[in-house]
């Protein structure tokens, strides 16, 4: 099992950071590469077990379905069920961790791979969305 790991360190509250990433539906709000989504049957988007489906120019690009949502513990985690990449099992995380200055948001994933398909994760997901995504919260909490 491989597994993925971008982080970053803001002066900033915990609760201000999740209060814009919490919402399982509301990914495009904040990050500035992924496309709008929607949820399938109208489900709660905060409720394990829903999909949500990235749409780009009408068509359906991706489903992840949500595992967890924690408001207390400001995380939630979600599997990819449709697959880009050849992986299997990618169960992907996202948390708000409080720190003595701030927090750290953590944004994780685990995925069943050949050696090869490492790399292209890293390059794809890690530097791709996950870092980018960092990035844009960065951007819009880190005033120093």
């Amino acid at each position: 099992m491989a597994m993925l790991l971008r982080t970053i360190t803001l002066p900033t509250d915990p609760d201000q950071i999740w209060s814009v990433i919490k919402g399982f539906d509301k990914l495009a709000s904040w990050h500035p590469r992924i496309p709008p989504s929607e949820m399938e049957g109208n489900t709660d988007p905060n409720t394990p077990g829903s999909v949500r489906r990235f749409i780009v120019d009408g068509n359906v690009v991706a489903r992840e379905k949500l595992i967890e949502h924690d408001d207390q513990g400001r995380t939630y985690s979600y599997e990819v069920l449709d697959k880009p990449i050849p992986v299997d099992n990618y169960i992907a995380r996202i948390e708000v961790v409080p720190t003595p200055d701030g927090c750290e948001v953590r944004w994780t994933a685990t995925y069943d791979g050949a050696d090869e398909i490492i790399p292209v994760v890293e390059t794809a997901f890690g530097d791709g969305v996950y870092s980018v995504g960092l990035d844009a919260l960065r951007d819009r909490f880190d005033r120093r």
